[in-house]
């Protein structure tokens, strides 16, 4: 690991000179700063060289915080902020995180603020885990004065939409693993256990039921060609994802998954209940509309989505209000358009954003419980005809055969 050589303040107050092993520059503050030393200056010793070895975090480069850590870190500084000075709010949260890299990454904004920087500043040491529109809304809280306020907004605001990303994927994720595994099922039955039972009937002088004949049919070229099918399947995938890098198909690609009568809906709810959210956040937190919606359009991956967004930004920059730049955006519904209205009307657009957002939370819960108790039936009625087909396929030539018998 790299050698590191240093001049700090030690709790004291006399000037301290020394150098220390540590995988990243991040790391050597670290370990001053558990020892309450002021950093003043580090840099790499002069004829250092690293060792070969492993990436301190992560195969290409900084692990940076998840989105449950941020959260986590958010919620404890919200609450230590309000009893406690932010050095020492920040170097607890640090040294009650058991995981390495969580500890480097705030470690890097404790150095930042005892260096004398707002912590706004200092998050932009670490922009991979600490995203432009979170440490805007830090810079509101600062310049207002209401940093423990803001935070725990921001906290409200993370884990809300860890809620809604959970159940999204856990509304898209069973049936998706139910049709897998009927896949799979039947795709066995076809290439393994349909071509045992037609060997039976090899030596049958009569002709088979058209079932069974389609069943064998489809069961001889799954088993001869399925490695071509593979090949077939594996490079269509691969050509899509090629295609998806060019922004006018995916642009249309995106268009077509928002036109899906399920899966449409799902995106268009969770991205207004996701927008209402942050729109109140941000305005609550005294930052402004244009910035924080330029911001949040950068973190947007449906490109139809981000198109409105921005369109949005540009429409209120011209003069228009946040309620008509919804309307005209055309991908929200009518009511987060009709209470935006109401809120900027009686001057209580946050509150009327929050409510929104707590509508179409609830409304994005109820639709996709109904369509999981819905799609949930379908599928294992449509794996229970597949197999129903195999068997009877199976069985009406044994049945011929017994009726030959008996003749």
């Amino acid at each position: 690991m790299p050698d590191y050589a240093y001049v700090a303040i030690d709790p004291k107050g006399r000037e301290k000179t020394g150098r220390l092993v540590a995988a990243s520059d991040d790391a050597a503050r670290a370990k001053l700063t558990e020892r309450n030393f002021y950093v003043v200056k580090m840099e790499a010793a002069h004829g250092a060289k690293s060792k070969p070895g492993k990436a301190p975090a992560g195969l290409f480069g900084p692990k940076k915080l998840s989105s449950k850590e941020l959260t986590l870190f958010t919620r404890q500084l919200s609450s230590l902020a309000q009893v406690s000075p932010l050095e020492e709010a920040l170097r607890l949260i640090g040294n009650q995180n058991e995981k390495p890299h969580v500890q480097q990454r705030i470690a890097t904004v404790h150095g930042g603020v005892i260096e004398g920087q707002r912590l706004s500043e200092a998050m932009r040491r670490e922009p991979k885990s600490f995203p432009p529109l979170y440490r805007a809304m830090i810079a509101a809280g600062e310049s207002s004065g209401t940093l423990p306020d803001i935070t725990e907004r921001l906290a409200d605001l993370l884990e809300r939409q860890a809620e809604l990303r959970g159940k999204l994927i856990g509304t898209l994720a069973y049936p998706a693993v139910l049709a897998l595994v009927s896949i799979i099922v039947v795709a066995l039955l076809m290439i393994a256990v349909v071509p045992k039972v037609v060997e039976q009937f090899d030596d049958v002088n009569q002709q088979l039921p058209l079932v069974t004949r389609i069943v064998i049919g489809i069961s001889g070229f799954l088993a001869d060609w399925w490695w071509a099918i593979a090949i077939v399947i594996g490079l269509a995938a691969l050509i899509g994802w090629r295609a998806l890098k060019e922004p006018r198909i995916k642009y249309r690609f995106d268009g077509f998954l928002l036109r899906l009568p399920f899966f449409g809906r799902l995106l268009r709810d969770l991205h207004a209940a996701r927008l209402a959210r942050t729109l109140s956040t941000m305005v609550a937190s005294r930052l402004p509309i244009i910035e924080g919606l330029r911001l949040t359009t950068n973190t947007i991956h449906n490109s139809v989505l981000r198109q409105a967004s921005e369109d949005m930004v540009e429409a209120i920059r011209g003069g228009g209000s946040l309620s008509t730049a919804l309307k005209n955006a055309g991908v929200f519904p009518p009511m987060l358009v009709y209470m935006t209205s109401s809120g900027e009307a009686s001057g209580q657009l946050d509150d009327m954003l929050a409510r929104a957002a707590g509508y179409l939370e609830r409304e994005f819960d109820n639709f996709s419980s109904t369509a999981l108790s819905l799609l949930e039936p379908l599928i294992i009625v449509a794996l229970g005809g597949l197999v129903a087909l195999v068997i009877l396929a199976i069985l009406l030539p044994i049945l011929q055969l017994q009726n030959l018998a008996g003749l």
